[in-house]
């Protein structure tokens, strides 16, 4: 039994939503009843209008990925975050900081774009209620994207951050050194997490031993897999041996962010078959 459905195709890219999400949008509608229909559902608009922005996150990725010709198989929606399951890593280090960079960019894109209309609605939200109400939620929206963005490029590999560190390293260092360095940022970052976790949200603990086995996966897929590249991208030599690394055809790399409101982001590198 499929545990997604496709509700939709963009750009080639098959959107699934997992069957759990829906248990997530009907908690979200419980606990608000609290507070009254009306909050209720303004939650789940909330939750809808943060996973729109999750998916063109994902997105963002996908079409840096689909620029440097690696392909996406598709991207599912879950209560966890978005999954997005590309073809393969990019083993040139340009390549992979431009891909990790492009979905933290399109949330930085999208508060530039919800700045302007926040601090208008707050303006006209003191005379007309309605439009207090669409500043709240709107701004609200706007930390969360501001909040993802942020995570996202905090250096703990295999997150954005942890790409864009091993992408950095790997201009002047060895792919494998650079992976294991990467790595061990992580893990120092990971205890962070554990530390902090354990006295304010339990969510961290969890989130760091995810980071803790993805980025010691992705290490011995490394190492498993490596075929050097010459730095000299010019030589054709280099570009003979950059076009005969291998593809891992089995191996799958995540990392994952968290939201302040406790939602967990998966990203997944890796083949979906």
């Amino acid at each position: 039994m499929n545990s997604s459905r496709k509700v939709a195709r963009i750009a080639g890219i098959d959107i699934s939503i997992h069957w759990t999400f829906l248990l997530l949008v009907g908690w979200v509608l419980f606990a608000g009843m609290s507070r009254g229909i009306a909050s209720a559902l303004l939650e789940v608009v909330l939750l809808l209008s943060l996973f729109a922005c999750v998916l063109l996150h994902e997105l963002g990725h996908a079409a840096a990925a689909r620029y440097f010709g690696v392909p996406t198989h598709g991207i599912t929606l879950m209560p966890i975050g978005g999954v997005a399951n590309l073809d393969r890593i990019p083993r040139n280090p340009r390549q992979e900081l431009v891909i990790a960079l492009a979905g933290p960019a399109v949330n930085v894109f999208l508060v530039g774009l919800m700045l302007p209309l926040v601090a208008l609605l707050s303006d006209l939200g003191h005379f007309v209620s309605p439009l207090a109400l669409g500043s709240s939620l709107l701004s609200r929206l706007m930390w969360m994207n501001v909040a993802l963005a942020a995570f996202n490029l905090t250096p703990a590999f295999p997150m954005d951050g942890g790409r864009v560190l091993r992408a950095l390293l790997a201009k002047r260092l060895d792919y494998r050194v650079a992976t294991k360095w990467a790595r061990n940022v992580g893990q120092v970052i990971a205890v962070l997490f554990v530390v902090f976790g354990a006295f304010y949200n339990p969510m961290l603990v969890l989130v760091a031993l995810f980071i803790t086995m993805a980025a010691e996966a992705e290490y011995q897929s490394v190492l498993k897999d490596y075929t050097p590249v010459l730095p000299a991208e010019s030589s054709p030599v280099s570009k003979l041996v950059a076009g005969a690394a291998p593809r891992v055809p089995h191996a799958h790399t995540t990392w994952a962010t968290r939201l302040p409101n406790g939602v967990v982001l998966i990203h997944q590198l890796g083949p979906t078959h």
